[in-house]
């Protein structure tokens, strides 16, 4: 079973990758920064006679490293109530993979994936959080993918998530999980 994590923050160690580092702590994993990446937003182009055309950018070479896995971690930052903007990008450009004939199974694979949602916010992110998961939930729903389950923490400042007892608890759980 190999796992791919998909960090979406764009602060090199913030919170979302504290709390996400601590539940792989000991896994081997294949890390993924989407920060590091170029990925463009998606032209809506699913009911033009042309179809979506190519973007010149990374997003294609992320799906290439993610294919391979079976466990995803999806690490994002709660931002306005939602998934990072970075992430919320490489997920919309799904819907031009889905028709793109050189991933002529790219919905079949994913559904074989389990996936997993990490999230640190700050503004009582245990509650106002929620709608992110359920849309997560949404996306895996629709692609097939198997919800494992999620962990969301509360941090602001830099080393905030250190002081969230119940978020690291939930994170050594899942720690434990992956590594049955």
């Amino acid at each position: 079973m190999t796992i791919a994590v998909i960090y979406g923050g764009t602060r090199p160690n913030g919170n979302n990758e504290v709390l996400t580092d601590h539940s792989i702590q000991g896994i081997e994993v294949e890390k993924i920064y989407l920060r590091d990446y170029n990925i463009q937003p998606i032209d809506d182009m699913r009911h033009a006679p042309e179809g979506f055309q190519e973007k010149n950018d990374d997003y294609n070479a992320i799906i290439d490293r993610i294919l391979p896995h079976d466990i995803l971690i999806f690490s994002t930052p709660i931002y306005w109530y939602s998934m990072s903007g970075t992430m919320k990008n490489f997920i919309d450009r799904w819907s031009q993979t889905l028709r793109d004939a050189k991933y002529p199974d790219f919905k079949k694979q994913m559904a074989a994936k389990k996936a997993f949602v990490i999230a640190v916010g700050g503004d009582n992110p245990g509650i106002k959080g929620l709608p992110m998961i359920q849309q997560f939930q949404h996306i895996f729903d629709f692609m097939g993918m198997d919800f494992g389950g999620y962990v969301i923490g509360e941090g602001n400042k830099p080393g905030d998530i250190l002081h969230d007892q119940k978020a690291l608890f939930a994170a050594t759980q899942l720690n434990q999980n992956l590594k049955n």
